[in-house]
């Protein structure tokens, strides 16, 4: 089990109080249902001093076998069926078998389509007191807001200051290192291909502006970053000037900040092309 973090603190202090809300977004990078099997610990545990990790509840709960623990998953499918939603509703209704509370979890809640999102929330906000739910996502953008607002949030943070770029960001800020044209394009077609939806989009494009932003900083001076992708920033901020760090900041924000419209992914990732473009020509 990870070690007793800011957020695993934050989950014992609610449980100790009684107070773990009934719905949880577990949002932030390694969020799965391994990291949720410590906050169904602290829902299920029989002792005061919740999770124990040593009752048998916990041991149930780490060892996967708890029948109180329902995992919402679909491997045969690139996002969940409509089948395994139903059931969901349905088993919410039928009690718990052997502890307080019956949990849900959905391991990676980008697989959530926009139906299943509307078909869980009255199930999430008028459900039965013991019924449970989970939602790990690297960011809660990935969820409604109408489901955000009727979840607690719990970041998995980091140690102070520290920032990992999800890989597709990485993955951009290395495209745009080659200022080659030809492979942004590719890069970003297969994100289209991919059918992102905007929040996933826009999840990309901020941590790519985050990469930009600490190797501006490292131009202008500041100490390495406290996070792992130290070789990516320093390599942008020796390849590029500040002139051309700040527009390139600025172009990763404004195309972020198109995904909060009601546009095409298409669209916003042809006006980042467009715009890096007309950013190489500048010089």
């Amino acid at each position: 089990m990870a070690e007793e973090n800011g957020w695993l603190r934050r989950v014992r202090a609610l449980a100790r109080r009684g107070d773990l809300p009934h719905a949880v977004i577990l949002s932030g990078a390694g969020s799965d249902a391994s990291q949720a099997q410590y906050l169904c610990a602290a829902m299920l545990c029989t002792e005061q001093d919740k999770p124990c990790l040593h009752c048998a509840a916990c041991r149930k709960v780490l060892g996967g076998i708890h029948p109180d623990v329902c995992i919402a998953d679909d491997p045969d499918h690139k996002e969940l069926s409509m089948d395994l939603m139903r059931s969901v509703r349905q088993d919410a209704y039928i009690r718990p078998n052997e502890g307080a509370r019956k949990i849900f979890v959905f391991p990676d809640s980008a697989r959530l389509n926009e139906r299943d999102q509307n078909v869980l929330l009255k199930i999430v906000e008028e459900g039965p007191p013991y019924a449970a739910f989970i939602f790990c996502a690297v960011s809660a953008a990935l969820l409604l807001p109408t489901v955000r607002s009727r979840c607690v949030e719990i970041n998995l943070r980091l140690p102070e200051g520290a920032f990992v770029p999800q890989e597709d960001a990485a993955a951009l800020c290395r495209v745009l290192l080659k200022e080659d044209a030809v492979a942004l394009s590719e890069r970003l077609v297969s994100l289209e291909n991919r059918r992102l939806k905007r929040e996933e989009l826009q999840s990309i494009l901020r941590d790519a502006w985050r990469v930009c932003a600490e190797a501006l900083l490292l131009r202008c001076g500041k100490p390495d970053p406290a996070q792992t992708s130290q070789a990516l920033c320093h390599e942008i901020s020796r390849q590029f000037d500040r002139v051309r760090l700040n527009r390139l900041i600025e172009l990763l924000r404004r195309c972020g900040d198109e995904c909060d419209y009601n546009v095409g992914t298409g669209h916003v990732l042809g006006a980042l092309l467009a715009g890096w473009d007309d950013l190489c020509r500048k010089g």
